[in-house]
């Protein structure tokens, strides 16, 4: 007989990630739950994300992660708990997540917010790279700190925001004409779609090899220079792009003035 399905709370389950993680919640066959907050109400995008996760299976909770008695009951009626919440807003989230965590007693695995490239294996970081690196270190140290059974994703990069403008800085677009590359165009990468990231986590909620551990997604194909990514896109464009060098130096003056 098949072990029963845990029931997966996605927080932030509407979001860029999160609606990702909801299906792919579902496609596995998980009972999937997602927070219904009041103050969505005059909200209509919000709504209609909602009705959409509606159609699909999901189930609501009406809760609040910043109100903790709503919270600790939304927890003690699922299994797993998986955050989506977003980075910009700092960590202050997450802390009040694990803090109800703690107080309901029966969370099988916690999948904090992170997604990213593993910021402990960093040596290098600017801003705004580098306060995010020590948030998502601070909520993990804290996670660990906890005993709460976790679960890290480092997800590297997302192709959403990496793969069409060809790792360009200062745009979401593909180049028409030209294309900056840095350095020799030769370092690599790792490019992952948002929708692969979704289904690996959700695989691990229920997986003992991957308890207090953090995960890292590096599936070789996805693996790649900057110059490769520009050779693909070439080919499928059926143009050629002006290329032309950016020096370590000149990188690091345009990091420092975003």
């Amino acid at each position: 007989m098949a072990s029963e399905k845990s029931k997966v709370l996605v927080l932030g389950g509407t979001g860029y990630l999160g609606k990702r993680l909801v299906k792919a919640s579902l496609r596995e066959g998980h009972p999937t739950y997602v927070l219904q907050r009041n103050e969505n109400v005059m909200d209509i995008n919000k709504i209609q994300a909602l009705l959409r996760l509606k159609k699909r299976g999901v189930q609501f909770i009406e809760a609040s992660v910043s109100n903790h008695e709503s919270l600790v009951r939304a927890l003690k009626q699922v299994d797993v708990v998986v955050s989506a919440l977003p980075q910009t807003s700092g960590p202050s989230f997450e802390y009040k997540v694990m803090d109800a965590i703690k107080e309901a007693g029966n969370i099988k695995r916690y999948v904090p917010a992170e997604y990213s490239i593993d910021p402990s294996r960093r040596f290098h970081t600017l801003e705004p790279a580098k306060g995010l690196a020590e948030r998502i270190l601070a909520v993990r140290k804290a996670v660990q700190d906890s005993k709460i059974p976790y679960t890290s994703i480092s997800a590297n990069l997302f192709a959403g925001w990496y793969a069409p403008n060809l790792l360009q800085i200062d745009t979401l677009m593909p180049p028409k004409d030209k294309v900056s590359i840095y350095g020799d165009g030769n370092a690599k990468v790792i490019i992952l779609d948002e929708d692969d990231v979704a289904t690996y986590t959700i695989k691990t909620v229920d997986d003992p090899r991957t308890i207090n551990k953090i995960l890292h997604l590096v599936p070789p194909e996805n693996i790649v220079s900057q110059n490769e990514l520009i050779e693909i896109w070439e080919k499928l464009n059926g143009k050629k792009l002006e290329k032309s060098n950016v020096s370590r130096e000149d990188f690091l003056a345009m990091m420092e003035g975003i």
